[in-house]
């Protein structure tokens, strides 16, 4: 289960103000790619906050509102399909991660990103491979980032309902492409996801 520990490990080396930051939606065909950014108070305790992959939507939407309610700070941010087509799914998520680091109200001192890119920020920032799984700040970003991008697929699926986004959330199921060769794809659509329309 994640903890505090990494935090306060960065608190000892200077760092006062700690932010994690994690990202939902790189390896779907559609939609933009979502990433948050969250400083919680050290010692927070927050009952059953882990990894957003590991947890039920129920229990995300819950934590959703806990984490906005008792969060010092946090934004969420996203970058476009446009974006990701121009410069490529790993530079789209970090400049989201910046994106909503610049959105938060209490200025950070450095962020833990999740995963082992650290490309591209503004700040000192530190790579945790799984930190959704070891840090309990980006273990937060991770349920707000993926409980938004889920309630946009719910959009996204109401605006284009023959693609079926609110089932597979936008990753490249047999259905979810087999609609996108029928009808072809819309304009919310990664155009460098879709090299399979070629095959």
């Amino acid at each position: 289960m994640p903890s505090f520990e990494i935090e306060t490990q960065m608190q000892a080396r200077g760092y006062t103000v700690v932010c994690g930051c994690d990202e939902a939606g790189r390896g779907p065909l559609c939609g933009p790619v979502v990433a948050a950014a969250v400083i919680l108070p050290l010692g927070l305790s927050i009952d059953g906050l882990d990894d957003s992959k590991k947890l039920t939507e129920k229990k995300r939407e819950a934590l959703f509102d806990i984490i906005t309610e008792k969060a010092l700070a946090y934004g969420i941010a996203e970058a476009s399909p446009e974006e990701i087509d121009s410069i490529n799914i790993l530079n789209a998520s970090m400049l989201a991660m910046q994106r909503a680091i610049d959105m938060l109200s209490v200025r950070p001192d450095c962020a833990l990103i999740d995963g082992n890119c650290n490309r591209g920020f503004s700040l000192p920032a530190f790579p945790i491979v799984k930190g959704d799984s070891k840090s309990m700040s980006i273990a937060a970003a991770s349920v707000l980032a993926k409980v938004t991008r889920d309630r946009m697929c719910v959009a996204l699926d109401a605006a284009y309902p023959m693609y079926g986004i609110a089932k597979h959330k936008g990753y490249p199921t047999k259905d979810h492409m087999d609609a996108v060769r029928l009808h072809g794809p819309s304009p919310i659509y990664r155009k460098s996801f879709l090299k399979f329309l070629d095959k």
